[in-house]
């Protein structure tokens, strides 16, 4: 690997730090919100990272996933952080299509 290609992996690596990183210091953004405005949310982020691990050979499975993502298990997260979603919110989502 050469240096500039390792110099932008570890770029990448940072930038998904510090995107995991806002979004934890932003809990109030529901991932419905994030759904409806950006068609992806911190599950699929989860699900992305799990992807990408099992094609590199690393087994992990979706809740060690979440955990990463969350910064803490995904219960806990729900139970402390999560809200109902608003009738509009489920409304724009249905709109949309639904999941990503």
């Amino acid at each position: 690997m050469s240096s500039n290609e390792q110099k932008r992996l570890e770029i990448e690596a940072a930038t998904f730090r510090r995107l995991l990183n806002h979004l934890d210091n932003h809990k109030g953004v529901q991932n419905i919100d994030l759904m409806n405005l950006a068609s992806f949310c911190r599950n699929c982020l989860s699900k992305w990272y799990r992807a990408e691990a099992e094609s590199r050979g690393v087994e992990i499975d979706y809740e060690q996933a979440r955990e990463i993502v969350y910064g803490m298990p995904y219960a806990e997260w729900k139970e402390k952080y999560q809200q109902e979603a608003t009738a509009e919110q489920l409304q724009k989502f249905e709109e949309k299509g639904g999941a990503g």
